[in-house]
């Protein structure tokens, strides 16, 4: 095994030993997956509080109540509408008594009518846990809709924390179920057309789900001490999919490439260890640590998409040079069994690296280098054009569903009649004795307040018709006004003042988790390829990826351009968390290509290629395999890009538009046109990095890849 190769890397030794060991890698993985999803889904998810998901003065006010053992209930709104003023009374009282008779409710206020009197507001809150309020509403919404039906000359709508949070919880079921079923046919349906048969298509899909299913478990048990927001599991189906599907591919591709070029089996397995199986380890735990930026940014939500990409990555990276070896050696030429004839011819012949619209592109590319470079990041820029006008918000639930949705329908007409009614500021005052003379005079200058002498704490809930501009107001004037001097604390929470509080601790997180990414990519590079040119170079096309995607992301979503052709619409805003959850994930998924492409045309550069050909030869060599992991990349993202709540349609084209600019304009334009212009600076090593140790790939016939691939196409 060691013919013509003195030195391995640990891809290589890693995968040698699985081929030696079949048995014990495929079972140990195998019982690894049952044990920690059995494990996981015993223990169960803990999401995480109103609290710890904020940031801020917001976050501390519901500090406080959860600490006090005050923690709101979730309350509900139910507007009665009528033609003629007064038309609603015999529906509200109907709707009152309703609701009352379910048991389930608490707090419920008689009608207020709005000022025309052609409405009336219906006010009450779920016992118990408001956690748990959203499993045991449907009582409520069912005596509702009863009512609703009774009188149907009036209409009624609801709003609440409950029954959006039911609302929520049964879409977000929904859509994971159709992301799972949609994302899978699709990966594997691109598979087919890359390997032209049916085993070598199913392999990186059965171990990118294993890989899945593992993480599930792990990220289950490991929620008990980090809490989890409730989208998590969808961020890391999308996220291990997609990369465990990508590391296969790149790993089995390789494999088939060495056997089509007439080495033996176990000959073709050693070479796609030492270099698309460094490749991998190399991306993933680029990845890695590029999502361990996001635990700088100061919110749990990022730690907890952190956390979970991290254990998705490390376990889809751990499969790919363990499992997936092991059972390429087992089953031999078996893994083109089920052979899909006209597929299969096709496949073989991309396998060569020399496929027709890749000379295509190429050529006037590597002949004109200049001119492309410029064109290609110009359209990058343009693309990022409207990115300088983002404007980020924690969308409401009104905004996740669409303006047509019953949820938003309800919003948008109680907020009408009701100003600030669905969205008021609730003002938190603690103090040591919250009975004292002075501290009861401010309290009296306020509408609705409710103290709790015990606890010394006060909650006072105020309407804010003008949103931020009324909560600027009441935290700079209304309330320093009424409480300076009275030894009380005033934090405001609300859904206004959590977005606020939100976006300002994001604006000073981004700074750290971006240095923080950039250096390690940088650094990572520059060990890999021992090159800081290169290492600069990523880091610079990785950032117009990404100012790409941010650009059509505000152009989709928050203006609304071309937002119908998928079936969404402009809602004014961007996701608070997107910008910076996208930044980190663009910033460790290019690596994909970028180590694997790079990688290659380091090779043919080692071989004794001259810089030209050396890029030429490296980027059709991988054209294959990186049409085909993009595809399925941006094929899954596209998926979320579908789904029903605006997070993840912003989140799920974000990441497909970036992704597919990634593959074709970055590298298959810019990436050879820069490297070109660049020329041996390319290949520096600074003096300090040549005492390092070397990652050389260890491929045991360097003259194979001495021989440029032909210029027909």
């Amino acid at each position: 095994m060691r013919q013509g190769c003195a030195r391995r890397n640990l891809a290589a030794r890693v995968g040698v030993w699985s081929t030696h060991h079949r048995k014990t890698a495929v079972l140990g993985w195998l019982l690894f997956v049952v044990l920690a999803a059995g494990i996981g889904g015993a223990t169960g998810m803990v999401e995480m509080s109103d609290a710890e998901n904020g940031a801020g003065d917001s976050a501390r006010a519901e500090q406080i109540l959860q600490d006090a053992g005050l923690a709101k209930p979730a309350g509900e709104l139910v507007m009665v509408s009528a033609s003629a003023a007064g038309d609603w009374k015999a529906a509200a009282e109907a709707l009152t008594d309703a609701v009352r008779d379910t048991g389930e409710v608490r707090d419920l206020a008689p009608p207020v009518p709005s000022a025309d009197r052609k409405d009336a507001l219906i006010t009450f809150a779920m016992r118990g846990d408001a956690r748990t309020a959203p499993d045991r509403v449907q009582p409520v919404l069912d005596a509702v809709a009863a009512v609703a039906k009774e009188h149907g000359s009036v209409e009624i709508h609801q709003f609440g924390e409950a029954s959006a949070g039911k609302w929520l919880g049964d879409l977000l079921a929904d859509d994971f179920r159709r992301a799972e079923f949609t994302a899978v046919p699709l990966a594997l349906g691109i598979l087919l057309v890359a390997f032209g048969a049916v085993v070598a298509a199913l392999l990186p899909v059965g171990l990118a789900l294993t890989a899945c299913l593992a993480a599930f478990g792990l990220l289950s048990v490991a929620s008990h001490q980090l809490h989890l927001f409730q989208t998590t599991y969808s961020v890391m189906f999308l996220m291990g999919f997609a990369v465990g599907v990508d590391y296969c591919l790149f790993y089995l591709r390789r494999e088939r490439d060495e056997r089509a070029a007439g080495r033996d089996a176990e000959t073709a397995l050693r070479i796609a260890a030492a270099t698309s199986g460094r490749a991998v380890l190399v991306s993933g735990l680029t990845v890695m640590l590029a999502m361990g930026g996001m635990f700088l940014s100061g919110l749990l939500l990022f730690k907890g998409f952190a956390l979970a990409t991290i254990i998705v990555v490390f376990i889809a990276m751990l499969g790919s040079v363990t499992v997936l070896p092991a059972l390429l050696s087992w089953l031999g030429d078996r893994v083109d069994a089920g052979r899909i004839p006209f597929l299969n011819r096709r496949a073989r012949h991309n396998g060569q690296g020399s496929g027709r619209i890749v000379g295509r592109v190429l050529r006037p590319v590597l002949t004109r280098p200049r001119l492309f470079a410029v064109a290609a990041t110009v359209l990058l820029l343009g693309l990022a054009a409207p990115a300088l006008g983002m404007k980020t918000e924690i969308l409401g639930l009104e905004k996740q569903f669409g303006s047509d949705s019953a949820l938003s329908v309800a919003h948008r007409t109680i907020t009408e009649s009701f100003p600030g009614g669905p969205a008021p500021a609730l003002v938190v005052v603690r103090a040591p004795d919250i009975t004292a003379p002075d501290i009861g005079k401010a309290l009296a200058g306020f509408d609705d307040v409710t103290v709790h002498r015990a606890e010394n704490v006060a909650e006072i809930e105020i309407p804010l018709p003008n949103g931020t501009a009324g909560l600027t107001h009441l935290r700079e004037q209304r309330l320093p006004a009424a409480f300076t001097g009275t030894g009380a604390e005033t934090y405001v929470t609300g859904e206004t003042a959590s977005s606020l509080d939100f976006n300002d601790q994001l604006r000073r997180g981004i700074v750290p988790v971006f240095a923080f990414i950039t250096a390690v990519t940088f650094l990572l590079m520059l060990f890999c390829f021992r090159s800081y040119v290169i290492a600069v170079t990523s880091i610079v096309l990785n950032l117009l990826s990404v100012a790409a995607s941010y650009g059509v992301m505000t152009a989709v979503f928050q203006h609304g351009w071309g937002a119908s052709l998928i079936g969404s619409e402009g809602v004014g805003a961007i996701e608070a968390w997107m910008p910076l959850f996208v930044l980190v994930v663009l910033f460790g998924l290019s690596m994909d290509y970028h180590v694997f492409v790079v990688s290659r045309i380091r090779e043919a550069r080692g071989a004794g290629l001259d810089n030209r050909a050396a890029i030429e030869t490296g980027i059709r060599r991988t054209a294959g395999a990186v049409t085909g992991a993009a595809a399925i990349m941006v094929a899954v993202f596209a998926v979320f890009g579908t789904l029903s709540m605006q997070d993840m349609q912003q989140m799920g084209v974000g990441l497909a538009v970036a992704v597919l600019l990634d593959a074709t304009v970055v590298r298959m334009v810019l990436l050879p046109s820069v490297m070109l212009l660049l020329g041996e600076r390319n290949w520096r090593t600074p003096r300090g990095l040549s005492r390092l140790p070397s990652l050389e790939d260890g491929e045991p016939d360097q003259k194979a890849e001495a021989t440029p691939v032909p210029q027909k196409v």
